[in-house]
């Protein structure tokens, strides 16, 4: 069997029938670029890696599990990719580099075609963010891929959770809600019928990490993480790790032509709820949305403000400022 896709001196021929661990390894993934910072990578018990002077690490590691986060059917390129961009997004979350990534690749079965996909799409998205992969482990056992990414950001300009306070806007990037649209679509079975549908399926099987929009919003976003398990219940996480509360107006919520097409309550549920968006929720203070205005006119995302941080505890759901019951929806969870 020739080297998948990219001709590589250190490719690991594959003979017919089962693929030992070695040449599984070489094969598929020992295809990264060199990185300066990378003093030994794959083939050794670990890797060596050096952190570049006067920087923290950054370390993140998400898990996807068949039938819980993706269809069996699933194409293998989409589930190459969002192991690397969930990752990528928490980093991004964090306004921190990526640098290095370490997998860890269950398989039932190492079929070929399907390793081909998979490592087309987790490299392809690795050169854009210039990650190199450094180590792993593969075993047999029922699908699924956890992968661990180590990133650096300078001392003290990382942006945590915590940092929100009364006053400060709350803004988010994207458009949440189209990714649990195209998971509905696709388990549904049928085919998208029009363009919008087609982004959503796009959104949830290959998700944009906001990686350069993170690392510009230091010095101006209060507070941030990345939006996983749906609106409603991430922001919920960052106002009680900051100790405060907020109001979010919903008709503020950003809408693409694909949520326009739903009706209005399943819309605004699959926004506050839905889960896989993997956009960024910040809050920035009167004094930096100037600077705010500045960084985000070159972003390849509309960012939205969709309310502000106030002292009292909890969400306050308004409709033209008007104080309303919670929306109805079933929260997004991973178990």
């Amino acid at each position: 069997m020739r080297c998948s896709t990219m001709p590589r001196p250190d490719c690991v021929p594959v003979t017919e029938g089962r693929p030992s661990e070695d040449q599984l390894i070489g094969h598929w993934f020992r295809r990264s670029p060199p990185r300066p910072d990378v003093a030994l990578g794959i083939g050794d018990d670990a890797a060596l890696l050096s952190l570049p002077p006067g920087s923290e690490l950054a370390c993140a590691v998400d898990t996807l599990v068949e039938g819980t986060h993706f269809l069996p059917a699933s194409p293998a390129r989409s589930l190459g990719h969002r192991c690397l961009a969930v990752n990528l997004s928490d980093l991004a979350a964090m306004a921190a580099t990526p640098a290095w990534a370490l997998l860890s690749l269950s398989l039932e079965a190492p079929e070929p075609a399907w390793l081909d996909g998979f490592a087309e799409g987790l490299f392809a998205l690795a050169r854009r963010f210039e990650v190199v992969l450094v180590g792993g482990d593969t075993v047999a056992g029922p699908r699924a891929v956890s992968l661990t990414l180590l990133g650096h950001v300078p001392p003290g300009q990382a942006i945590r959770r915590s940092g929100a306070r009364p006053g400060d806007g709350i803004w988010v990037t994207g458009w949440p809600g189209d990714a649990v649209a195209g998971r509905l679509l696709l388990a549904a079975g049928g085919a998208p019928a029009v363009p919008a549908q087609l982004s959503q399926v796009a959104r949830f099987e290959y998700p944009e990490p906001r990686c350069a929009e993170g690392v510009t919003l230091r010095g101006i976003a209060s507070a941030m993480l990345d939006l996983s398990d749906g609106l409603a219940t991430d922001l919920a996480r960052l106002l009680s790790a900051s100790g405060a509360g907020a109001e979010v107006e919903l008709d503020a919520l950003p809408r693409s032509g694909g949520l326009a097409l739903l009706p209005a309550e399943q819309a605004l549920a699959h926004a506050l709820y839905g889960g896989d968006d993997y956009e960024l929720c910040f809050t920035v203070p009167p004094r930096h949305e100037r600077a705010l205005a500045g960084v985000s006119a070159g972003w390849g995302c509309p960012v939205t403000r969709i309310g502000r941080v106030t002292a009292a505890p909890g969400i306050t759901w308004l409709r033209q400022g008007e104080p309303v019951p919670p929306p109805a929806g079933e929260r997004f969870s991973h178990f």
